[in-house]
């Protein structure tokens, strides 16, 4: 568990993502947190109090003036007991509240009477999101020391509507959370002080300007490597493959597009600590990719000249200056998984290689679990099936352990 003994209070405003707010309960709580929930009045239209309480394990907060709670000053109360205060989704009404100092339901007054750390995940369309008043008032509020998350780019609830205005992902909420507070308590991450770079997702090699060669990786475990790692209290560069995930916070991200460009991206990022290289690199690419879109002709299908691309865990593993003290590499095999693990650690020079199966009937490949081996020279270790987020935990636990001993390269 990452939040231990943890008490947050979850102000929920509302906007249609209020209905995401319900998962980042559960997610909390899955890492050890309290959780404490305040439902504005316009909340209320998207989740109920009785849905809220029933996650969070205790009733849901609401009215400025409740009689079971107010007789001791329940808006005080709530507003100091606890860790950190996170309001989402965190409306554009609500953040006008919070920089003009207005007072006039509980949420508000809370939020006024709070000494506790706050991070807020704005949510709104994106023309309110780029307005100049929103603008004034998230400037006023990173000004009085208020932490926001988001919003991401993409679709809107509303037909025909995109740009910039969604609420951060849950998970993407509790990484900013556990950064915050990890800042406040100071640096006491397993990974304080050191440097972890990691690469993540596929590659993809151009055909012609339209189409290209690439594998299924999702880029999940990877992603899950380098938040646990920054969660740790890392510094961490992550490259990153095209992928459809957000950008873990509290990171440097590179993206990049095809193996050369990764490789260079990791070299331009050394020196580092450790190294985790869970990248789905393509093995080949076309020897000379079309300037044009290649067209269909009557002489038959065109005949594609592959060359092998560079090997970034060999390139890595084998240089003679600024190799990390840890090399991981990922072996994703569809059969006889450990047998070529082994082969690879002794072939790539690495330290340490993480075995998947990735067939189809496991649903690795853009799935949430995975069942991994640890391959090192000492031996194997056999994980048991988890959630990519538990195997990338464990992995960074191991990577700090093993940074521990004071020898280069570990074993």
């Amino acid at each position: 568990m990452t939040l231990p003994s943890k008490r947050i209070l979850l102000i929920i405003s509302g906007g249609i993502a209020a209905y995401k707010s319900l998962d980042l309960i559960r997610r909390l709580r899955e890492r050890g947190a309290s959780v404490r929930v305040i439902l504005t009045k316009a909340a209320q239209q998207f989740v109920t109090p009785l849905a809220a309480g029933a996650i969070a394990g205790e009733r849901a907060f609401t009215d400025l003036f409740d009689a079971v709670t107010e007789f001791d000053i329940g808006h005080i109360r709530l507003a100091r007991d606890c860790d950190l205060v996170v309001v989402a989704p965190a409306t554009a009404d609500l953040m006008a509240k919070m920089a003009g100092g207005h007072a006039d339901d509980l949420a508000s007054t809370v939020l006024l009477a709070t000494d506790r750390p706050i991070l807020i995940a704005p949510a709104m369309n994106p023309v309110m999101w780029s307005h100049k008043a929103t603008a004034r008032n998230l400037a006023q509020l990173q000004t009085d020391g208020v932490k926001t998350v988001g919003p991401n780019a993409g679709e809107m609830a509303e037909s025909g509507e995109a740009g910039t205005g969604r609420m951060a992902e849950p998970l993407e909420i509790v990484a900013a959370i556990e950064r915050l507070l990890a800042a406040v308590d100071g640096p006491r991450g397993i990974l304080s002080g050191q440097s972890i770079l990691v690469t993540s997702g596929p590659t993809h090699e151009a055909i012609d300007p339209v189409r290209y060669l690439a594998n299924r990786s999702s880029g999940k475990q990877g992603h899950a490597i380098a938040r646990a790692a920054a969660e740790a209290g890392a510094a961490v560069t992550l490259v990153s493959g095209p992928v459809k995930l957000p950008d873990p916070p509290g990171m440097k991200v590179i993206h990049v597009e095809s193996a050369r460009a990764m490789l260079a991206a990791v070299e331009a990022g050394l020196p580092a600590d450790a190294a985790v290289f869970a990248a789905a690199v393509a093995d080949w690419r076309v020897a000379e990719a079309g300037t044009q879109k290649t067209k269909k002709t009557t002489a038959g299908p065109p005949t594609l000249s592959l060359v092998e691309n560079p090997d970034i865990l060999a390139t890595v593993a084998k240089r003679k200056t600024d190799r990390p003290r840890l090399v991981v590499g990922f072996a994703a095999e569809t059969e006889r998984v450990v047998e070529y693990a082994r082969a690879k650690l002794a072939r790539k020079g690495c330290d340490w290689i993480v075995a998947n199966d990735v067939s189809k009937e496991s649903g690795v490949m853009g799935g949430d679990r995975n069942t991994v081996h640890l391959v090192t020279a000492r031996g194997i270790e056999a994980w048991p099936s988890q959630s990519k987020e538990e195997v990338a935990r464990a992995l960074v636990a191991r990577i700090a352990e093993a940074l521990k001993v004071p020898t280069a390269p570990v074993k």
